[in-house]
Parts: C-alpha cells; structure tokens; sequence
C-alpha cells in the first residue's frame, strides 16, 4: 500500500463575510505574536485596533464583494498541488491562521484521513515568527486538543529554493518585458519589492523574515540577470502605531514620481491574490502613483496556481519527506537571527 500523506498548507486567512471581518481583525490582533504586550493588555489592545481597523477593512472588503479571496485560492493551490504530487496517497488540508478552517477543525479532519505521515507547508516563502512561527504553535497546540499523532515534518521556509526562485522570477520576466513594452523607451522603469511589513523591534529582537526578504530578493535578481536593473526592497501593509521597518512601499512610489520613472512592484512575500495585493496595490497605491506623477504603474501577479509555483512546492514537500521528521529549512539564517526555529528548539540541522 502506498503511504498515506497529508500536506498542510498553512495561510492567514481572511473574513468569508461581512460579518467575519470584526472577529477576523480580533483574531489577528490578539495573537501574541503580532503583539508582544503582556496579555492583560493586549486583550484591550487588539480591540481598540481592530475597532480603528474595522472600518478601512470593511471598504477594503467590499471592493472584494465582502469577503476575501484566499480560501478558494488557496484550495485551488491544494488541489494542483494534490495532482502534481500523484506518486504517493496524497490529501491536502488547509489550516487558516485567524479564519475558518482553524488549525483545531483541520487538525481533526487529518486525523480523521489518518495519515501515515504529515507535512507543514506555509504558504509563506520567508519565515517570520509572526505568520509560520505563530502557525506552527497553534498547529502543535490544535494536535494536542486533537489527539493527532503522526510523524511529522514541518517546512520553516523556502525563501531561495531554486525551483521557487525559478518560477517567480519567469513571472518577474514576463511582467516587466509587458511593461517595457508598453512604455516610452525614453521612460526609466525602476522595480519595486514590495514585502509585508514588520515592526522593527521584531526583526531586531532575531527575526529572520528581513533578511530572508534580501535573500529571496537577491535570488530573483541573479536568476533574471537584467542588466543595469534600478530596483529597491520595500515593506507595506504597517498595521499598529510603532516603527516598521523601511522604506516604505507609499514612500518609494512617491519617490519614483519626484525621479520621474515607472514602477513594477512585485509582491514578492505573497504567493496568493488578497487585500493586501488586490486592494492595497492595485487600488491605493495605483492611486498614489497617478497622483504622485508616476510614469506608469504595473504589478507582478502572485503566483496562485502557477504550474511552475505548485511543481516547486511539491518538490519542497519530496524534500521534506526524505529530510525525515522534525524541522527542515531552505535558507541559513546568522546567528543573530534567534527567532529562527532551528535556534529555537536547538535542533542540530542543516539550515
């Protein structure tokens, strides 16, 4: 008999209604991985941000006709992915951070499949403590209220896998010689990696993510091999009332408009369409580009359901299987970066 192999892809989630954005911001905001306050405080914390939140994100959400997107890419992800891996009994599961389906209801329905192994794959290329970590530790705690028990591999992150590299960077390719096309030769079009933002006393306190950004960032550059390329690393999506981490994606695009350049932005920390995609680039800051005097704007798509995107991710998962149980990682994180998994749990691994 061939073994039986769940996969779970982990996401953030997002509201399927109306009525699931209020609980949906709540959920985010009193994780204490978003915000590192002592929990008598953040209880009160995360409901006056998301009560400041509530309304932006509801506007956000209409455009989107009230709900997000994620969910159904996501299972579209899950369902090329299931096909792609076609040499084993392969079944995967989602397991949404702040949305339905919880890691609990997915933790029961995997142990309801009873696998004879399982894979933790994020949906995020770059680990942070604040979307992989935080999965992972909902993830071990929804097993334990589950009663799952299987060998397990878990995934930290892929953020210069070659097969992944590859297939963002085709993407990269294609988009930016559409835009080249379409503008005057005489106008420069400077490109702008545009990344989920942190505070910076996360990334200062060990957080991998930043540096995980530059090298993934680095990767695409090498593998596209664009001659004399303008480009910059930025950060979108600031979400609470302290310092994050720069330059700023708003920034940038004012800049391009006082240099007199196009810009293509390439969402390269997000591998699915959503609100920060969707809404926030290519509704806000479009706008703030026609307003700022940009030469032109264009966007690189996520990657969704791209073949090349799915076939890198089940190579990850072949990976992960011939790495055996435990944790397993693409990337070499420094030593200063103590918030990677590896340092974490002091497992003596190739990282």
């Amino acid at each position: 008999m061939r073994r039986k192999i769940a996969i779970v892809l982990f996401n953030l989630g997002g509201p399927d209604n109306p009525a699931a954005i209020k609980p949906f911001l709540l959920n985010l905001f009193n994780d204490a991985a978003i915000l590192r306050v002592p929990f008598f405080v953040r209880f009160f914390l995360a409901r006056i941000i998301a009560r400041t939140r509530l309304k932006p994100a509801t506007e956000n959400y209409a455009l989107l006709g009230g709900r997000s997107p994620l969910l159904e890419l996501t299972q579209q992800q899950a369902a090329a992915l299931e096909t792609e891996l076609d040499d084993a009994d392969t079944k995967c599961f989602i397991a949404m951070r702040y949305w339905h389906p919880f890691s609990l209801e997915t933790a029961r329905a995997v142990k309801a499949w009873g696998p004879d192994e399982i894979v933790l794959l994020p949906l995020y290329p770059q680990y942070s403590s604040t979307t992989t970590g935080s999965s992972f530790t909902a993830w071990r705690t929804a097993t334990a209220r589950a009663g799952l028990v299987a060998r397990t591999t878990a995934l930290c992150c892929y953020a210069t896998d070659p097969a992944y590299i590859a297939a963002t960077t085709a993407m990269v390719r294609s988009a930016y010689d559409t835009a080249r096309v379409s503008l005057d030769p005489a106008i420069p079009l400077r490109v702008l990696f545009s990344a989920h933002g942190l505070p910076e006393k996360i990334v200062r306190a060990g957080d991998p993510y930043q540096a995980q950004i530059e090298q993934t960032t680095a990767a695409v550059l090498d593998a596209w091999g664009q001659p004399d390329l303008d480009w910059v690393v930025c950060y979108q999506s600031r979400a609470t009332p302290v310092k994050w981490i720069g330059p700023s994606t708003d920034q940038e695009i004012e800049r391009a408009g006082r240099d007199g350049v196009a810009v293509l932005v390439i969402p390269i920390a997000f591998v699915s369409e959503h609100s920060e995609t969707l809404v926030e680039l290519d509704i806000e800051y479009r706008h703030l580009a026609e307003k700022s005097g940009v030469k032109g704007y264009f966007r690189v798509p996520t990657q969704n359901a791209d073949p090349g995107f799915i076939a890198a991710l089940a190579g990850l998962v072949r990976q992960a299987l011939a790495s055996g149980p435990g944790l397993c990682g693409q990337n070499r994180c420094a030593a200063d970066r103590t918030d990677c998994p590896f340092a974490l749990s002091a497992v003596e691994k190739p990282h």
